[in-house]
């Protein structure tokens, strides 16, 4: 096992790490031929292991000796899994609402109190973002953000925004919890949220939840993006429709029924 790193890290998470993936790599190994290809200390090696059985990564196997991976590795893989289906899932209808609105279409998980992308469409004539697939951004200063904020229980979405400092990164970005847990409240009544130049200045989003932990096992949210000179007086109407039926789109081909999201109330009333 390399321990050379040019960053520094921790070695027991290294060493952890290592014999997960090593264990993954053969099916199962045991005690002395993960203490042999991985180099590890005999003294701290026993511990590390059953350290890892006890959080469920590892099982060991009394009888044979053997370490395997365990149940949440497993769990850890299936979530993993999942992404990747929503995305796969996800990207051609965002690509065509994409090019149908000219502008970028953004899909994102929630980790904590930041935006995780993990499908990003771009239009040609669209608006070219920062963002990129696997970047995070900070939940509270984007449209995305604050629809997947309205997703969690209220209690919960206040916890993670006192829980870190809020930069303003424009003159309208929000950094008052309190305020910004209103904004989350009405992103809730609504069904959508927006981002009016929070983020980036000149730049307008409007998203929507996509799916729930309860329907699809994850809380996702779609949204677009685009330049405030290229919003209309009828914005963010006039991007919701399209945006709430790519949302519905995608939702069928998964198969997920959604009842606990609502479809937008401005769309209720156009209706």
């Amino acid at each position: 096992m390399n321990e050379d790193r040019t960053n520094p890290t921790v070695k027991s998470a290294d060493r952890a790490l290592a014999v997960v993936e090593f264990v993954a790599g053969k099916g199962s190994a045991s005690f002395t031929e993960i203490l042999e290809a991985l180099r590890l200390p005999r003294s701290s090696a026993h511990g590390l292991l059953n350290t890892l059985c006890s959080a469920g990564w590892l099982d060991h196997n009394a009888a044979n000796r053997q370490y395997s991976l365990g149940l949440r590795a497993w769990q850890v893989g299936q979530m993993y899994t999942g992404h990747q289906t929503l995305a796969n899932v996800a990207k051609p209808v965002m690509d065509q609402l994409s090019i149908s609105l000219g502008e970028t279409v953004q899909l994102a998980l929630l980790d904590g109190v930041e935006n995780v992308y993990i499908a990003i469409s771009q239009a040609s004539s669209g608006m070219r973002l920062g963002s990129s697939v696997g970047m995070r951004l900070l939940a509270h200063a984007t449209g995305i953000g604050k629809a997947l904020l309205s997703m969690l229980e209220p209690e919960d979405a206040q916890q993670r925004l006192s829980s870190v400092a809020l930069p303003r990164l424009t003159a309208k970005t929000v950094t008052d919890v309190k305020a910004l847990e209103g904004l989350v409240a009405q992103a809730k009544a609504n069904g959508f949220a927006l981002d009016d130049e929070e983020y980036l200045d000149g730049c307008r989003c409007v998203a929507v939840p996509l799916t729930s932990e309860a329907g699809g096992g994850m809380n996702a949210a779609l949204s677009v993006t685009m330049p405030t000179v290229r919003t209309d007086e009828e914005w963010p109407g006039s991007i919701l429709r399209p945006l709430t039926g790519a949302a519905q789109e995608i939702r069928a081909l998964l198969g997920v029924r959604e009842p606990g999201i609502a479809l937008p109330a401005a769309l209720v009333k156009a209706s």
